[in-house]
């Protein structure tokens, strides 16, 4: 097989990869070839293991459908950063496919460009698991992704324009922001950078997919110690509405009356204790009282609770406001 007939193999199966189905006409268009040799090309990918379908017709059609077998892959530059950034965060995420995800990962780095596998040496980061919260997740660049990781393991100033995506954000352009950049952590399938904001003088986590860098990044700095000691434990504070210590600022104690079978999957980072059939004891936190109690009655069940008063009292301000609520 000659150099020219690869490279339009590997032309035509990026095209059946883009879309579901392709007339041979078109197909053969947009390679520069005849129908017939458009077929030729098929059986031969066809050979290799990938399964194409045919439609039957005037004109005829194929489709690339999955097989039994996994063939040689295509992907572009784009894809390949992209599968070795999710394959990264797997083998750190807690998922229970660490090895599989490092075996992935392993052979995706052997067969990558070098120039592509040396811009993904820079990627570090911290997965932390957490009780999920609300909202999406944002959709991060990859590029952006590696610029801001790239900064960190420099020990570069990074300067950005943010979106605080926020309701009362100003319209108006804002100055860009000046962060020494100590940490990429990933929580809640979102990525944040934790850095020291130069303009406030104070530590900041900022949403990555929020962030466009500029270029060039700003001069190397010598890395402050992060609060606490331990970036995931930072956040996780913050996660908590705490600064300093990672711990629910309001933490109570219940009696559920349901299995404990039945909470546990649900308790995120509380503590669930087996009381019974159909009884379990759970302490939870939370960023307030109302919060709290709030939580508490998603489990839709009878509750007790043990201690502290304040969560009692919440309960009480809550059935009031809901009554209020129920009677318009």
């Amino acid at each position: 097989m000659t150099a020219a007939t690869t490279s339009r193999l590997l032309h035509l199966l990026s095209l059946l990869q883009a879309r579901r189905d392709w007339p041979g006409s078109l197909l053969a268009e947009r390679l520069g070839i005849s129908p017939r040799t458009v077929r030729r090309d098929i059986d031969r990918l066809r050979e290799l293991g990938y399964r194409i379908d045919a439609a039957q017709g005037r004109d005829g059609g194929y489709r690339l459908d999955a097989g039994h077998e996994l063939p040689p892959l295509l992907f572009d530059d784009e894809q390949v950063v992209a599968l070795a950034i999710a394959l990264q965060a797997a083998t750190v995420i807690g998922a229970g496919i660490e090895e599989a995800a490092l075996r992935a990962l392993t052979t995706v780095r052997q067969v990558m460009p070098s120039r592509l596998r040396h811009r993904l040496n820079n990627l570090e980061f911290t997965a932390i698991a957490a009780r999920p919260g609300p909202g999406s997740a944002g959709a991060v660049s990859p590029e952006v992704l590696l610029a801001v990781s790239t900064a960190v393991r420099a020990r570069e100033v990074v300067r950005f324009d943010y979106t605080s995506g926020g309701p009362d954000a100003p319209a108006e352009p804002r100055a860009p922001r000046r962060v020494e950049p100590h940490h990429v952590v990933t929580v809640r399938g979102r990525w944040y950078l934790v850095g020291w904001d130069l303009d406030r003088d104070d530590w900041r986590l900022f949403r990555v997919d929020r962030m466009a860098p500029r270029i060039p990044t700003g001069p190397r700095f010598t890395p402050r110690e992060i609060p606490g000691g331990d970036a995931a434990e930072y956040v996780s504070a913050r996660f908590k509405g705490s600064e300093q210590i990672n711990r629910w600022p309001c933490t109570g104690t219940v009696v559920l009356h349901r299995p404990a079978s039945h909470v546990l999957p649900f308790a995120g980072d509380g503590i669930v204790e087996d009381l019974g059939p159909d009884r379990c004891r759970l302490e939870l936190g939370a960023w307030s009282w109302i919060d709290l109690a709030a939580t508490l009655n998603r489990f839709d069940t009878e509750i007790e609770v043990l201690d502290p008063p304040q969560l009692r009292d919440a309960f009480g301000r809550l059935a009031a406001r809901n009554a209020a609520a129920a009677a318009g």
